[in-house]
């Protein structure tokens, strides 16, 4: 099925993923183009990552994983990157993870939210973790819940209801894409802020280099022929 191109008739975008590196992978290429167009993007990471590194205490790790995602957005021009505490690889789906992302979103007041994929399978035909399905689904049901003054009653921050797109990053049946050509090195350059993350898993800057170009070439042979970030619209 051919992409269509995603609209960018929006202004500010808040970003919903689990863990430090979902944004990067498998590409943050499109934030650098939005942030170039004078849009505002907002992180909000569901975990900070801590146990990411097999070789790292998870209390050794924290901060150095928040570092690097900040690291890394700065890299695609974002400078708002907001940390749940959830525990990383044990986040459960439940009220509370819906209310805090609903404030999020109220206090944000996106037009648009792009979340992490919530579906059994990613994007690169791999099985999806939990953290990225709870979060995801977490995700989507808060866009409606912050837009009702009936539910989580109890913040402080007034309702929203002017989410106009939302979309999934990550997903196996995406419907859209973002032209992300002239951001490549951008995308790129997000993802190696994650420094020790990929030293841990072995990755070289090169074999980074060569998973995201190949990303966005699978992309383009349904894009016409543009490199791209693909995105499943809801």
């Amino acid at each position: 099925m051919e992409l269509i191109e995603f609209p960018e008739d929006w202004k500010k975008c808040l970003v919903i993923v689990a863990h430090p590196d979902d944004v990067e992978y498998p590409g943050a290429a499109p934030i650098a183009r939005w942030t170039a167009q004078g849009k505002e993007v907002v992180y909000l990471i569901a975990s900070k990552g801590e146990a990411g590194l097999s070789g790292m205490a998870p209390e050794d790790c924290i901060d150095l994983r928040v570092a690097e995602q900040i690291d890394a957005a700065a890299a695609v021009g974002v400078s708002t990157v907001e940390f749940l505490d959830n525990p990383d690889g044990m986040i459960e789906y439940g009220l509370s993870l819906r209310r805090d992302i609903a404030r999020a979103i109220r206090l944000h007041q996106p037009d648009m939210v792009l979340i992490g994929n919530q579906r059994e399978m990613s994007g690169n035909g791999m099985l999806n973790m939990a953290d990225h399905r709870v979060v995801g689904q977490a995700g989507i049901d808060a866009v409606r819940d912050a837009a009702n003054r009936w539910v989580f009653r109890d913040l402080a921050e007034e309702p929203w209801s002017g989410v106009r797109y939302m979309a999934l990053l990550g997903s196996p049946v995406p419907t859209h894409a973002v032209g992300t050509g002239d951001w490549f090195d951008a995308g790129l350059q997000s993802l190696l802020a994650h420094r020790t993350y990929l030293e841990h898993l072995g990755t070289t800057a090169a074999e980074a280099e060569s998973m995201l170009r190949k990303f966005t070439m699978d992309v383009a042979s349904k894009f016409n022929g543009r490199p791209g970030v693909a995105l499943e619209m809801l």
